[in-house]
């Protein structure tokens, strides 16, 4: 009877054993993202578990109103283990977020991705893309142009602005002057700004129901401020030869990227997808999809033709800008106090 017992208890123990090795640790992941963009990060994440049978990632896909949902988690004390921020974002959850800085090899980046996800000298978020402002331009308006500072695109905008179509887009908020006030100092620069609304730029009412980047489709605009995430659209639906320049003043130099909760209980787990999430293979991938400028040195090969090229060029032109845990407040001031 006793041997029964044993036996039984032997048996339990080992079904007890080989159930808990079945089981696999699950890691929260959060993003944003388009269809498009969704449709990668899953190739990913099927690759990652593939690699990594015993891990599970949980993938959290929040379409809107992203940051207001992360709040609520943090608030919660039930945030993702994994994190996809951005630099505008990063400082308002700095203290929630582990230090990668001597996790993270980050010399295989460029700089002013590392930088703009970084918070007192600690890397807290290892960087997918860079992205930097460029200028899309209609050929069929100005065929080369040739800017190199931003008297010369006035001058450009003056020449180029008719009753058929405007110089350059133009949006209300404080954001958006960045190149100018990075350039001119904030004074002169928001005055700059301003002063072209109307004048080589559309009026609200111009643009009614419509979009910025229709508008350019529909070639009412001569010159579109924006960055490679319209590379795709543009180059698909553009009805007219289109180029793209940097553009002629500094610009914000601003990253997303992948951050890892303080509060994770899964650390080493964590650890090894945004390892695998930030290698030289699925950098590529997100590379390769059109949708950012790599933040990898050695990805941004892939961006090899001429249009392409200038958005690795507009790197060495764009600067970290110092954003507070209280930015996006001050953001919401400055557009109050600019654009009533």
């Amino acid at each position: 009877m006793l041997k029964k017992l044993i036996s039984l208890l032997f048996v339990v123990i080992f079904l007890s054993a080989c159930a808990k090795n079945e089981q696999k640790e699950e890691i929260v992941f959060s993003s944003w993202g388009s269809v498009t963009e969704v449709q990668v990060l899953n190739h990913v994440i099927e690759n990652f578990e593939q690699k990594n049978p015993n891990i599970k990632i949980n993938f959290i896909h929040i379409p809107q109103n992203y940051f207001q949902k992360l709040h609520l988690l943090f608030a919660a004390s039930t945030p993702p283990d994994v994190i996809f921020i951005n630099s505008l974002y990063l400082p308002v959850y700095s203290d929630e977020l582990m230090d990668l800085s001597q996790i993270i090899d980050f010399s295989a980046f460029y700089k002013n991705s590392t930088e703009a996800l970084s918070v007192e000298g600690k890397n807290l978020a290892v960087p997918r893309d860079i992205s930097n402002f460029v200028l899309y331009y209609n050929k069929n308006i100005i065929s080369n142009p040739k800017i190199k500072d931003l008297t010369e695109l006035e001058h450009v905008l003056s020449q180029i602005t008719t009753q058929n179509h405007w110089g350059i887009s133009f949006e209300r908020d404080i954001f958006l002057a960045e190149p100018y006030t990075l350039t001119l100092g904030f004074d002169k620069g928001i005055t700059f700004y301003k002063n072209m609304e109307g004048k080589y730029t559309p009026m609200p009412s111009d643009i009614g129901s419509s979009t910025l980047a229709q508008m350019f489709l529909d070639e009412k605009l001569a010159f579109y401020l924006s960055g490679r995430w319209m590379y795709p659209k543009i180059n698909e639906s553009a009805k007219f030869p289109f180029g793209i320049i940097t553009f002629p003043a500094t610009v914000p130099a601003d990253s997303s990227g992948w951050a890892i909760s303080k509060k994770t209980k899964h650390k080493d787990a964590a650890i090894l997808f945004i390892k695998f999430l930030s290698s030289k293979e699925s950098i590529d991938y997100f590379t390769k999809s059109g949708l950012i400028v790599p933040a990898r040195k050695d990805s941004s090969e892939l961006l090899n033709n001429t249009k392409e090229r200038v958005f690795i060029e507009a790197i060495s032109k764009s600067q970290r800008v110092e954003r507070g845990k209280d930015y996006n407040k001050q953001r919401d001031m400055l557009n109050k106090q600019y654009f009533k």
